[in-house]
């Protein structure tokens, strides 16, 4: 039996640090293919091109075949998935991302969004990200740390398998290995954005926009991916791509057929 398939990605685009070292590392579980979009596509969520064509095409001189596509992290899991890999791959691994994802960045991310494409597709799939500007702006980024830490989850999902429908999501602090704390299982949390839109004005008198916000670091609550990350743990959350709200879906038939009776 030869050695699985790894297809790696990611939103920070092809030519990011933490993808090079991502891919690298992987390679000590299987036969590595990278797949990553041309441009920075942070933020970008989970859109699909499907009104263009996309392209790939080779990057010269990395240590493990990469391409870079003119598409979104989704597309690129896509097109590694079904041409570029040369076969299905036994796991998805997307990342390192510059920044943490936690609390509610994880409806924004491209990284994660790559995990829940691979999800969809039937691909074991894990999302890394270094916290390396939360909760302060890193100096340094120590992209091993996370890349280690993804080798070592994604040899346990090679060996154990991943629950239908779930991936993971991995927030790493921006440590050198032996400063992590080590690793939590914990729960998505919250992020509870502030001064989401700053308006401008242009030398014209036009307006214009800058659109994010900061949050409150006192809002954080133990057991979630931020308290993980800010208390110096590797935070692993497993996440579903089933939205369906179960609790209130089986509230709302109670009620039904108490109301039928």
């Amino acid at each position: 039996m030869g050695r699985p398939k790894i297809l790696v990605t990611n939103d920070d685009g092809y030519a990011s640090d933490g993808l090079a070292v991502l891919g690298e590392a992987l390679r000590a579980l299987g036969d590595v293919t990278v797949v990553a979009p041309e441009h920075d596509n942070s933020g970008i969520g989970h859109q699909i091109t499907i009104k263009a064509p996309v392209r790939a095409a080779p990057v010269e001189g990395r240590a493990v075949p990469t391409y870079r596509l003119s598409g979104t992290p989704a597309d690129c899991v896509v097109v590694g998935a079904f041409d570029l890999c040369g076969g299905t791959p036994a796991l998805l691994v997307s990342g390192i991302n510059r920044g943490a994802n936690v609390g509610d960045d994880l409806n924004y991310s491209g990284t994660v969004a790559a995990a829940v494409e691979g999800t969809i597709i039937g691909v074991p799939s894990l999302a890394i990200s270094l916290a390396a500007s939360w909760p302060e702006q890193g100096l340094e980024h120590h992209w091993k740390t996370a890349a280690d830490i993804a080798v070592q989850m994604g040899r346990e999902i090679l060996a154990d398998g991943l629950p239908r429908l779930t991936l993971l999501n991995v927030n790493v602090p921006n440590l050198p290995a032996r400063e992590l704390r080590g690793i939590r299982w914990v729960r998505q949390g919250r992020k509870g954005y502030r001064d989401r839109l700053d308006r401008r004005t242009d030398p014209r008198g036009g307006a214009y926009y800058w659109l994010w916000g900061a949050f409150d670091p006192a809002d954080i609550v133990d057991g979630t991916d931020l308290a993980a990350v800010r208390d110096g743990y590797v935070g692993v959350t497993p996440l579903s791509i089933d939205r369906t709200n179960h609790d209130e879906l089986g509230r709302r038939w109670r009620e039904r057929n108490a109301r039928v009776g």
